[in-house]
């Protein structure tokens, strides 16, 4: 796959960890409520208690991040998608986002995402003096790709870089910012309603084999439980047996042909104007209708901005009715 497109998966997806994951299929049960971890896996059952969540001007994340703010942040600028889930599910919205994923039904929708101002420059490079103009208390990013932006905020603004890694990460975030916003009951709430729909999917898992796939053109990667959030949700409800081969690794479609893959999911990512469904090209290919999921049409092109990038219980949640849907 081109190399862009693979940066851009993983920064729309999670950090690789340095690649030292690589192949390894973690298999974690959840740790209990509130508890971030590393990847789920097809262990134990997610709790669906929740821990109550205290207000407070100062919390120190699961990666030992420490933010303290004078008073609960009102004015947030996104430059994750995660921020924007976290904050919808908390009843706010940002001052400034650079996501698309507001656009969607379960979010705010496209004509009330509209009047959300975007930050210019794009997620690689956000403009720093754009997003001082907005004057925020609290700027929000993903730490291996807007950590750069750290000496130009300070001093400013506070700036918390997130790097989540599993559900359980997006699920300690919440809780954080829930704390910092004095939003505790919407946090509670957001995360019981997350965790009791992954409990109930858990309940009804599938025997059907899975596979997430994603890319811009015929060369495509596929989305592991070590390396993808959403991907990580899959060994609980599915047959999931794909696994991490590393940041440039990926799969053949003879070895995703030799799976028997029941049920398709494709995210489709734009590099600029859209120029068609990942799935559409990939049909040029021979190999792509011997699949059982092509034949049996159970390929089902998904919205990369809450698949690949929202990350947040929200878009999870999403991933979770879309999934189970399609799995029955």
């Amino acid at each position: 796959m081109p190399r862009t497109a693979l940066r851009v998966r993983r920064w729309a997806a999670i950090a690789v960890l340095g690649g030292l994951l690589a192949g390894c299929g973690t298999e974690n049960a959840d740790p209990g409520p509130g508890a971030p971890a590393a990847a789920a896996g097809s262990g134990a059952r997610t709790s669906t208690e929740v821990r109550p969540i205290e207000a407070a001007p100062r919390i120190t994340d699961a990666k030992g991040v420490t933010v303290s703010l004078p008073k609960p942040p009102e004015k947030i600028v996104c430059l994750v998608a995660l921020c924007d889930d976290i904050l919808v599910e908390l009843g706010m919205t940002p001052t400034a986002t650079n996501s698309q994923v507001l656009a969607h039904p379960e979010f705010l929708g496209k004509e009330e995402a509209a009047k959300i101002p975007v930050v210019p420059g794009g997620f690689l490079s956000p403009e720093v003096e754009a997003i001082l103009a907005h004057e925020p208390d609290l700027v929000i990013g993903l730490e291996d790709t807007h950590g750069k932006l750290a000496p130009a905020l300070k001093g400013a603004t506070t700036f918390w870089p997130l790097q989540p890694g599993s559900w359980q990460a997006s699920v300690g975030y919440l809780r954080d910012l829930a704390a910092l916003t004095g939003r505790t009951a919407q946090g509670e709430k957001a995360e019981k309603a997350f965790r009791t729909r992954l409990a109930e999917a858990e309940q009804r898992k599938s025997d059907k084999t899975a596979l997430i796939i994603y890319g811009s053109d015929e060369n495509f990667g596929v989305a592991t439980p070590e390396t993808d959030v959403a991907a990580g949700l899959f060994p609980k409800i599915s047959q999931y047996p794909w696994k991490s081969r590393g940041v440039d690794g990926s799969y053949s479609l003879e070895e995703i042909l030799a799976r028997d893959v029941d049920v398709l999911f494709v995210e489709t990512l734009s590099f600029g104007a859209p120029d068609g469904k990942l799935s559409e090209k990939l049909a040029k290919n021979p190999l792509w209708s011997r699949i059982p999921a092509v034949k049996n049409g159970k390929v089902i092109e998904v919205d990369s901005e809450v698949w690949a990038k929202g990350r947040g219980t929200r878009s999870l949640g999403v991933v979770l009715d879309e999934a189970t849907a399609a799995l029955r």
